[in-house]
């Protein structure tokens, strides 16, 4: 891997203070199951309801996202850390195993969807930009799944936190 720039470090430790929501996307299709954590994702717009993903583009996860074409985003709540790191590969879990511990729903929306998400939309991807080393996908969302959870789960100085509400 080719040395980073001074200019990247600088980058990458900026980025690091954008909190963001922890997602784990997945997808299931004729190229097969497949899920990553990502931090980047966010709403387009509500006319119609997209969303966008960027994916890095060596990612095992990407080529099957794209290939599939339809894909959803799980919004992790406190204490769903197991599944980001998961889902980041830092625990070693094979992918194949990462579905099976009971968290999912694998038959309702033809994409795995996390019971007990903060939110999960489920969308086609409709439009895919490439950019540097990643790609941004484009998401036209078809199902919209909120949960209860009072609390969600960010990315912050790449830590994990936990954020919630509180009385005003």
């Amino acid at each position: 891997m080719p040395e980073l720039t001074r200019r990247q470090t600088e980058f990458r430790a900026a980025m690091a203070t954008l909190s963001a929501a922890v997602t784990v996307i997945t997808t299931d299709g004729p190229r097969g199951r497949a899920g990553l954590t990502v931090s980047a994702a966010c709403s387009v717009t509500d006319s119609p309801p997209t969303v966008l993903v960027c994916v890095n583009r060596t990612a095992r996860s990407h080529d099957i996202l794209v290939g599939n074409g339809r894909l959803a985003v799980n919004v992790l709540g406190a204490g769903q850390e197991d599944l980001a790191l998961h889902f980041a590969g830092a625990t070693g879990v094979p992918t194949a195993e990462r579905f099976t511990d009971g968290r999912w729903d694998l038959a309702t929306h033809g994409v795995p969807v996390l019971t007990g998400a903060c939110a999960s939309v489920v969308g086609t991807i409709v439009g895919e930009q490439a950019s540097g080393s990643h790609s941004v996908l484009f998401v036209e969302v078809d199902t919209v799944l909120t949960g209860d959870d009072p609390a969600a789960l960010v990315y912050f100085r790449r830590r994990f936190h936990s954020l919630g509400t509180t009385a005003a």
